[in-house]
Protein backbone atom coordinates (compact mmCIF):
# COMPACT_ATOMS: atom_id res chain seq x y z
CA UNK A 1 0.00 0.00 0.00
CA UNK A 2 1.13 3.52 -0.77
CA UNK A 3 2.50 5.79 1.94
CA UNK A 4 -0.28 8.32 2.50
CA UNK A 5 0.05 11.89 3.68
CA UNK A 6 -2.47 14.15 5.38
CA UNK A 7 -3.60 17.70 4.62
CA UNK A 8 -5.93 19.71 6.87
CA UNK A 9 -7.70 22.70 5.28
CA UNK A 10 -10.42 25.12 6.28
CA UNK A 11 -12.18 27.28 3.72
CA UNK A 12 -15.69 27.94 4.97
CA UNK A 13 -18.26 25.20 5.32
CA UNK A 14 -16.60 21.79 5.40
CA UNK A 15 -19.34 20.29 3.23
CA UNK A 16 -18.03 22.26 0.23
CA UNK A 17 -14.41 21.21 0.60
CA UNK A 18 -15.33 17.61 1.31
CA UNK A 19 -17.53 17.42 -1.81
CA UNK A 20 -14.73 18.68 -4.05
CA UNK A 21 -11.85 16.63 -2.66
CA UNK A 22 -13.75 13.33 -2.45
CA UNK A 23 -13.59 12.88 -6.21
CA UNK A 24 -9.99 13.98 -6.78
CA UNK A 25 -7.63 11.30 -8.07
CA UNK A 26 -5.11 10.30 -5.42
CA UNK A 27 -7.33 11.33 -2.52
CA UNK A 28 -8.03 8.26 -0.41
CA UNK A 29 -10.37 9.81 2.18
CA UNK A 30 -11.84 13.11 3.31
CA UNK A 31 -13.16 13.63 6.83
CA UNK A 32 -15.03 16.74 7.90
CA UNK A 33 -14.11 18.02 11.33
CA UNK A 34 -12.84 20.78 13.58
CA UNK A 35 -9.38 22.15 14.35
CA UNK A 36 -7.63 25.17 15.76
CA UNK A 37 -9.60 25.74 18.92
CA UNK A 38 -9.16 25.15 22.62
CA UNK A 39 -12.04 22.78 23.36
CA UNK A 40 -11.44 19.02 23.04
CA UNK A 41 -14.04 17.03 21.10
CA UNK A 42 -16.36 19.94 20.33
CA UNK A 43 -19.85 19.49 18.97
CA UNK A 44 -21.13 21.19 15.82
CA UNK A 45 -23.34 23.45 17.92
CA UNK A 46 -20.36 24.48 20.08
CA UNK A 47 -18.23 25.24 17.02
CA UNK A 48 -21.07 27.20 15.38
CA UNK A 49 -21.35 29.37 18.49
CA UNK A 50 -17.86 30.69 17.72
CA UNK A 51 -16.82 30.17 21.35
CA UNK A 52 -14.51 27.17 20.81
CA UNK A 53 -12.03 28.84 18.46
CA UNK A 54 -12.28 25.87 16.08
CA UNK A 55 -12.62 26.15 12.32
CA UNK A 56 -14.63 23.81 10.16
CA UNK A 57 -11.98 21.84 8.26
CA UNK A 58 -11.47 18.76 6.15
CA UNK A 59 -8.72 16.27 6.74
CA UNK A 60 -7.56 14.76 3.46
CA UNK A 61 -5.57 11.53 3.24
CA UNK A 62 -3.80 11.41 -0.12
CA UNK A 63 -1.20 9.48 -2.07
CA UNK A 64 1.62 11.94 -2.87
CA UNK A 65 2.70 9.74 -5.77
CA UNK A 66 -0.66 10.45 -7.43
CA UNK A 67 -1.38 14.02 -6.31
CA UNK A 68 0.89 16.56 -4.68
CA UNK A 69 0.18 18.64 -1.62
CA UNK A 70 0.78 21.69 -3.81
CA UNK A 71 -1.96 20.58 -6.22
CA UNK A 72 -4.36 20.11 -3.30
CA UNK A 73 -3.59 23.70 -2.30
CA UNK A 74 -4.04 24.94 -5.88
CA UNK A 75 -7.56 23.49 -5.76
CA UNK A 76 -8.13 24.98 -2.28
CA UNK A 77 -7.40 28.51 -3.49
CA UNK A 78 -9.96 28.18 -6.29
CA UNK A 79 -12.87 26.64 -4.37
CA UNK A 80 -13.11 29.26 -1.63
CA UNK A 81 -12.47 33.00 -1.36
CA UNK A 82 -9.24 33.37 0.63
CA UNK A 83 -9.71 37.15 0.88
CA UNK A 84 -12.80 37.08 3.12
CA UNK A 85 -11.89 37.36 6.80
CA UNK A 86 -13.78 34.89 8.98
CA UNK A 87 -16.49 34.16 6.44
CA UNK A 88 -17.44 32.53 3.16
CA UNK A 89 -20.48 34.12 1.58
CA UNK A 90 -23.33 34.07 4.10
CA UNK A 91 -21.40 31.79 6.50
CA UNK A 92 -19.94 34.28 8.98
CA UNK A 93 -17.70 33.66 11.98
CA UNK A 94 -14.20 32.49 12.85
CA UNK A 95 -15.31 28.88 12.34
CA UNK A 96 -15.45 29.67 8.60
CA UNK A 97 -11.96 31.20 8.37
CA UNK A 98 -9.55 30.42 5.58
CA UNK A 99 -6.79 28.35 7.15
CA UNK A 100 -4.14 25.80 6.29
CA UNK A 101 -3.03 23.57 9.16
CA UNK A 102 0.34 22.14 8.28
CA UNK A 103 1.57 18.75 9.46
CA UNK A 104 5.30 19.36 8.97
CA UNK A 105 7.74 22.03 7.83
CA UNK A 106 7.68 20.83 4.23
CA UNK A 107 3.92 21.49 4.11
CA UNK A 108 4.44 24.90 5.71
CA UNK A 109 7.03 25.84 3.08
CA UNK A 110 4.84 24.60 0.24
CA UNK A 111 1.84 26.50 1.60
CA UNK A 112 3.87 29.72 1.89
CA UNK A 113 5.04 29.31 -1.71
CA UNK A 114 1.51 28.67 -3.01
CA UNK A 115 0.17 31.63 -1.06
CA UNK A 116 2.88 33.89 -2.54
CA UNK A 117 2.01 32.64 -6.03
CA UNK A 118 -1.73 33.19 -5.53
CA UNK A 119 -1.13 36.66 -4.09
CA UNK A 120 1.23 37.57 -6.96
CA UNK A 121 -1.24 36.33 -9.57
CA UNK A 122 -3.83 38.86 -8.46
CA UNK A 123 -6.65 36.44 -9.27
CA UNK A 124 -8.62 37.47 -6.19
CA UNK A 125 -8.05 41.23 -6.49
CA UNK A 126 -7.49 41.58 -2.73
CA UNK A 127 -4.90 40.39 -0.21
CA UNK A 128 -5.15 36.85 1.15
CA UNK A 129 -6.30 36.45 4.75
CA UNK A 130 -5.58 32.71 4.85
CA UNK A 131 -3.89 31.70 8.08
CA UNK A 132 -1.07 29.17 8.20
CA UNK A 133 -0.67 27.30 11.49
CA UNK A 134 0.62 23.97 12.76
CA UNK A 135 -2.16 21.45 13.37
CA UNK A 136 -2.74 21.24 17.13
CA UNK A 137 -5.45 18.53 17.00
CA UNK A 138 -8.18 17.36 14.66
CA UNK A 139 -11.63 16.29 15.83
CA UNK A 140 -13.91 14.50 13.35
CA UNK A 141 -17.35 16.05 12.99
CA UNK A 142 -20.48 14.13 13.81
CA UNK A 143 -21.44 11.29 11.46
CA UNK A 144 -24.27 13.23 9.84
CA UNK A 145 -21.72 15.74 8.48
CA UNK A 146 -19.66 13.08 6.70
CA UNK A 147 -20.39 12.62 2.97
CA UNK A 148 -22.96 15.38 3.32
CA UNK A 149 -23.21 16.42 -0.32
CA UNK A 150 -23.33 12.81 -1.52
CA UNK A 151 -26.07 12.02 0.97
CA UNK A 152 -28.10 15.23 0.49
CA UNK A 153 -27.62 16.53 -3.07
CA UNK A 154 -31.17 17.92 -3.17
CA UNK A 155 -30.82 19.91 0.05
CA UNK A 156 -31.10 23.65 -0.78
CA UNK A 157 -27.67 24.61 0.67
CA UNK A 158 -26.08 21.83 -1.36
CA UNK A 159 -27.79 22.98 -4.55
CA UNK A 160 -27.07 26.69 -4.10
CA UNK A 161 -23.62 26.66 -2.42
CA UNK A 162 -21.92 23.26 -2.63
CA UNK A 163 -22.84 22.18 -6.18
CA UNK A 164 -21.47 25.35 -7.84
CA UNK A 165 -18.13 24.94 -6.03
CA UNK A 166 -17.91 21.32 -7.16
CA UNK A 167 -18.76 22.36 -10.73
CA UNK A 168 -16.15 25.14 -10.65
CA UNK A 169 -13.44 22.76 -9.43
CA UNK A 170 -14.36 20.11 -11.99
CA UNK A 171 -14.24 22.67 -14.79
CA UNK A 172 -10.94 24.25 -13.70
CA UNK A 173 -9.17 20.99 -12.76
CA UNK A 174 -10.95 18.45 -14.98
CA UNK A 175 -7.88 16.21 -15.32
CA UNK A 176 -7.71 15.73 -11.54
CA UNK A 177 -11.17 14.25 -11.10
CA UNK A 178 -12.28 10.65 -11.18
CA UNK A 179 -14.70 10.09 -13.99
Amino acid sequence: MAELETATLGGGCFWCLEAVYQDVEGVESVVSGYAGGARANPSYEQVCSGATGHAEVVQIRFDPKRISYRTLLDVFFVIHDPTQLDRQGNDIGTQYRSIIFFHDQAQAETARAVMRDVEASGIWGAPLVTRLEPLPAFYPAEDYHQNYFRNHPGQPYCQVVVAPKVAKARQRFAALFRR
